[in-house]
């Protein structure tokens, strides 16, 4: 087998990768070592900046398989027939510490998969999490400014995180989840996944449908107590890291079973509630589980840096039979993803591999800028339309097209009959069994007990009253005892 030649950046041949150039033995090292400030000025640029959330990640490869015919419902065509199988990544993350941060920690985490379908990527960006803290964009840089770390101490800090809920009861049920005993996954492989939006499937024959994603992990659900996440993060802060990479080299892919509540478009206006509110869920009892299909992760990245950190996943990257509903935070998140990608890793970041299409191919009147590699013949024009056969329009929509009317203007949702920003997390709270509630009033007292003003302790104190009396009950009892200590 022939040695290779180390070479520097354009291909040269490096003759001492040792010992820098200098004058005479001892001497200065010399401006013209081409391969030592090449060397230096590539590590310097070594880093981009870091997802502003959802920096620390893993992911792999895999496939999706479709187990049930849902023709009635979409007319995607990944999902067109049983037996179907469509590439996929899929990136989990933690969602407020930085890349740095531990992986066991109390934090919702990240559920990104990316479908390379013959109709082009379609990314579905989630969490392991059904509901969220807010249910409208305009309040979400506020919301991860008030759980990063603070700009005096560098650290997060208990006074910040609950004065925001404190002025948002709609987090109540997010936070029972987060506090509850799901709040630290055991591994990835051991959380559900959720689309957590309510987004919209058109069938064929142009009927509209809103869906919500369910991803069961088929390994069982299995998370961590507070002393056991402590205990993890000691011996390994990468465990979930270790975990996904270990099993999947080991041949033991993990797997999930997709499944999906389907509503049908014209029951929505009347739902009892607000059926895009990210805040909750839609009870099965309404509208069960229907299964899809499989996915499964078989392959781990070659390098985590090229394919998991500059992975880059938009929820409005949709293909034919799948689009978006009126879910505020869905439209927010429909700009502010593919925004933060460009700044990241620059306009044609959807030209690095993990992001390009696989099975189909992207074609379109878009040209240069930063680390432009898809040029077309010197023949393509770069206008549309053109008289020279260059891609055109298929005047087909994605989706259905959505009604709407009214002034313009800033507005709070209109309620529905039942619209509550309390009942789901009281509903929540009284499927628990008593340890369970032991260990939800210990985790939320933990961090409520160190807030230092009095007034939000007691705003928080009054959503969890709201949401159930005996929830409020001991969280205030708890919160109480551990500052009388």
């Amino acid at each position: 087998m022939a040695k290779r030649v180390l070479t520097t950046e354009s291909g040269a041949p490096v003759a001492d990768n040792q010992n820098s150039a200098t004058a005479g033995v001892g001497g200065p090292i010399l401006l013209q070592d081409q391969h030592l400030l090449e060397k230096l000025a590539r590590f310097n640029r070594e880093r981009i900046p870091e997802r502003v959330v959802h920096a620390r990640g893993s992911g792999a490869y895999g496939y999706f398989e479709v187990t049930d015919d849902v023709t009635g419902f979409t007319s995607a065509d990944f999902l067109s027939e049983v037996g179907k199988r469509t590439e996929t990544f899929l990136r989990f993350s933690t969602v407020a510490d930085s890349l740095g941060g531990a992986d066991a920690v109390r934090d919702p985490r990240g559920f990104a998969l990316k479908f390379y379908t013959n109709e082009g990527n379609y990314d579905l960006v989630g969490n392991n999490t059904p509901v969220f803290f807010i249910k409208d964009p305009i309040k979400f840089p506020d919301f991860i400014h008030s759980q990063k770390r603070d700009p005096f101490t560098g650290r997060q800090e208990p006074d910040n995180v609950w004065d925001f809920w404190a002025h948002a009861p709609e987090a109540t049920h997010q936070i029972t989840w987060l506090m509850g005993d799901r709040g630290i996954p055991a591994s990835y492989r051991h959380m559900n996944g959720y689309g957590s939006h309510t987004y919209q499937w058109t069938n064929a024959e142009g009927e509209a449908f809103f869906v919500k994603y369910h991803f069961k992990t088929n390994q069982g659900v299995r998370s961590l107590s507070a002393e056991q996440a402590a205990e993890l993060v000691g011996r390994d802060a990468n465990s979930h890291q270790t975990d996904l990479l270990q099993a999947i080299e080991r041949g033991v892919n993990p797997s999930w079973t997709l499944h999906v509540q389907v509503m049908p478009a014209a029951e929505a206006a009347d739902y009892r509630f607000n059926p895009f509110d990210l805040t909750k869920v839609w009870p099965h009892a309404d509208y069960p589980l229907q299964r899809v299909g499989r996915l499964v992760l078989d392959r781990n990245p070659d390098n985590v840096f090229a394919e998991v950190e500059q992975a880059a996943f938009s929820p409005n990257n949709f293909v034919p039979g799948i689009g978006p509903s009126p879910d505020k935070m869905l439209q927010g998140r429909l700009f502010a993803y593919a925004d933060a990608h460009r700044y990241r890793l620059g306009v044609n970041h959807t030209q690095l591999p993990v992001n390009a299409p696989k099975a189909a191919q992207a074609d379109n009147y878009g040209r240069d800028g930063l680390h432009a590699t898809r040029y077309g013949s010197r023949h393509d024009k770069n206008y549309e339309p053109n008289s020279y056969a260059g891609p055109a329009q298929t005047g087909s929509a994605l989706g259905a097209p959505l009604a709407v009317h009214g002034w313009t203007g800033t507005y709070e949702t209109a309620a529905h009959v039942k619209d509550d920003d309390f009942f789901q997390a009281g509903e929540l709270y009284r499927l628990m069994s008593e340890d369970e509630k032991g260990r939800l009033v210990a985790n939320i007292a933990g961090g409520l007990s160190q807030v230092t003003r009095d007034d939000v302790i007691e705003k928080n104190l009054a959503h969890f009253h709201a949401a159930d009396a005996d929830y409020g009950k001991r969280v205030e009892e708890a919160v109480r005892a551990l500052r009388e200590d």
